[in-house]
């Protein structure tokens, strides 16, 4: 397995001349300059990030990470923790939103326990890369250990670099963990500078006591700890998450081997912040799937640069809006790849070229 320091070393930039060869072939499809909006511009990312100038992204796989929080006990979820664990053996087992969606664009799902407070069910299915049981709570204390947040991260960049040899040419992240939006607000308030009030939201679907009660959750747990957000091992250690270093490490080793990583909601953006933390080159590799209900997910995009592919007012995690956002980087893609130029069609072009 690669290690952490050796997969930030080999994370390079885009490559100019792939993304000129297909911004050229946008230009001579059977279209106007442009017409295909953001189509164009993702299919010349995708030809940067694969360094080929006709990409292809038909090998698709959505990474879920599941974990438990030790911050359960100050009442930030509307529903136990035991449902992390039994979710785990739902997507095992191919009844959750993500594997209906999964199967709709045709993307695989890979299960990873990266600290499921219990034994997870469906053993055989479920990738087991379990860190210890649950984090700590963070209104007490930091969630975790320095040398379990890099074996966090390190256990997502295993996941990723097992799955390359059944092929990944698109991958995008998911989560599980009951109580997991209370951490993410507490990275995503940490890197982005602003207010707990304004970057923590509903979660699970809390009523208004449970907000200001989480809000406050996270106003402690910075006090307490206070992380240093130019340090993103210590931010993920101390008010952190394992399933969010597992993320973290999928975008790290998915940009390392060149693959595009479409990102899901607010757990997967503070996993985004974790790894641009880490190797801010990160970045360029990344497209924000979808932007979800949670105020800390804006504020999280907005920070890394990111624009979001799809708005449909989505809260549920799981992957769910990255898997559809993957059928809309397919298309850019395959439009890219097999609509007829204007020589190929012999289509008269615009006038005066």
């Amino acid at each position: 397995m690669s290690g952490l320091e050796d997969v930030m070393r080999r994370i390079g930039v885009l490559e100019v001349g792939a993304m000129e060869g297909a911004r050229a072939r946008q230009g001579r499809l059977t279209k106007p300059p442009g017409s295909l909006g953001r189509l164009e511009t993702i299919s010349v990312q995708v030809a940067g990030i694969q360094g080929r100038a006709r990409p292809e992204v038909s090998q698709k796989v959505v990474f879920v990470m599941a974990g438990d929080h030790g911050v359960v006990a100050q009442g930030v979820s509307a529903y136990p923790q035991a449902v992390t664990g039994q979710m785990v053996a739902n997507f095992a087992a191919g009844g959750a939103a993500i594997n209906v969606l999964a199967r709709q664009v045709g993307a695989r799902v890979v299960v990873v326990d990266m600290g499921v407070a219990g034994e997870t069910a469906q053993a055989a299915r479920v990738v087991h890369k379990k860190v210890a049981l649950g984090t700590r709570d963070i209104t007490c204390g930091q969630a975790m250990s320095r040398r379990q947040a890099r074996e966090a991260v390190e256990a997502g960049i295993e996941v990723f670099e097992e799955e390359l040899g059944r092929g990944v040419e698109l991958a995008a992240t998911g989560d599980m963990g009951i109580g997991n939006t209370t951490p993410s607000a507490a990275i995503i308030a940490t890197f982005t500078g602003r207010p707990p009030a304004e970057v923590a939201g509903r979660g699970t679907g809390v009523d208004d006591a449970g907000l200001a009660r989480k809000v406050a959750v996270v106003e402690r747990a910075l006090s307490v700890n206070r992380p240093d957000p130019k340090d993103a091992l210590e931010v993920l250690g101390k008010v952190g998450g394992f399933e969010i270093g597992g993320l973290a490490g999928v975008m790290l080793a998915a940009a390392a081997n060149r693959v595009p990583v479409v990102i899901d909601g607010v757990i997967s953006a503070a996993a985004a912040l974790v790894a641009a933390g880490l190797e801010p080159r990160v970045k360029e590799f990344m497209i924000a799937g979808h932007l979800s209900t949670e105020p800390g997910h804006r504020a999280a995009l907005e920070h890394l640069g990111l624009e979001p592919v799809l708005d449909l007012g989505m809260r549920l995690g799981e992957g769910t809006g990255a898997a559809l956002a993957m059928g809309i980087v397919e298309a850019a893609v395959r439009t890219l790849n097999e609509m007829a130029t204007f020589e190929e069609a012999g289509v008269s072009g615009a006038e005066g070229e």
